[in-house]
């Protein structure tokens, strides 16, 4: 089963900018340049929990990748990582992934995209709803704390001996690894993490990239903050 080509559209991203689904439309700049169409879902007003969105993802967040196959098949591809990973194999030509195989240098690739798709996105995800999105009485402070102190502790030098030896996260090639990890460092230095100077570099170079750019010319118009304050029993804090 092929995605469809010859001028049908083949990918429809749900998208909201500067969130994990800035990660999906990087890779799809990266693979597709602009031959991909983008559906806005803004999550502060709700559009998340609207009945058409819940169709398609029950999760209620973004991204949604929909692939129209040739056949007519339309698939909804949820999970930012899976997104990733779908896309860089799905376009090897494009190098954005060693080749699969019994090699280490695949191994690690899967291991370090992983990392940065659940612990390490994990960690900043519970100081963002602790200290930006959550309602007064639902914020702690002791969880934002800990999370902190573990994402210096563990996440930074572990990345930053690797950044030490190479420019890119799994060696001196690009790969979509970097795409999970570089969008993650993005965030953490946006909570005044990762602010080593190795980290800046790692930064900049990720900036030179076009599929970059392109993947967050919108990061300015979603406010780390919400326009105004969300009350305890907003849906948006489950």
């Amino acid at each position: 089963m092929t995605v469809s080509s010859g001028g049908v559209p083949g990918f429809k991203l749900y998208h909201c900018p500067a969130t994990r689904s800035a990660r999906a439309k990087w890779a799809l700049h990266e693979t597709l340049g602009d031959d991909f169409e983008v559906q806005l879902v803004n999550l502060y007003a709700g559009d998340q929990y609207r009945r058409e969105f819940v169709a398609m993802n029950p999760a209620h967040n973004v991204p949604v990748l929909e692939v129209r196959f040739e056949n007519g098949e339309i698939f909804h591809l949820r999970e930012s990582a899976a997104i990733v990973s779908w896309l860089a194999d799905a376009f090897p030509d494009k190098r954005l992934a060693p080749p699969s195989g019994q090699s280490k240098a695949s191994a690690d690739y899967f291991q370090m995209l992983h990392f940065g798709a659940s612990p390490m996105d994990m960690m900043l995800w519970q100081i963002r709803i602790h200290e930006s999105l959550f309602g007064p009485n639902a914020r702690d402070e002791k969880t934002s704390a800990r999370y902190r102190a573990k994402f210096m502790d563990e996440v930074e030098p572990l990345l930053a001996a690797r950044l030490e030896k190479a420019e890119h996260i799994c060696g001196d090639d690009f790969t979509a690894a970097d795409i999970v990890i570089g969008h993650n460092v993005g965030w953490a230095r946006a909570y005044g993490l990762c602010t080593d100077h190795i980290f800046a570099r790692y930064q900049k170079s990720l900036t030179k990239r076009p599929a970059f750019l392109a993947a967050f010319a919108d990061a300015r118009s979603f406010p780390i903050e919400p326009p105004a304050p969300l009350r305890d029993d907003s849906p948006f804090n489950g």
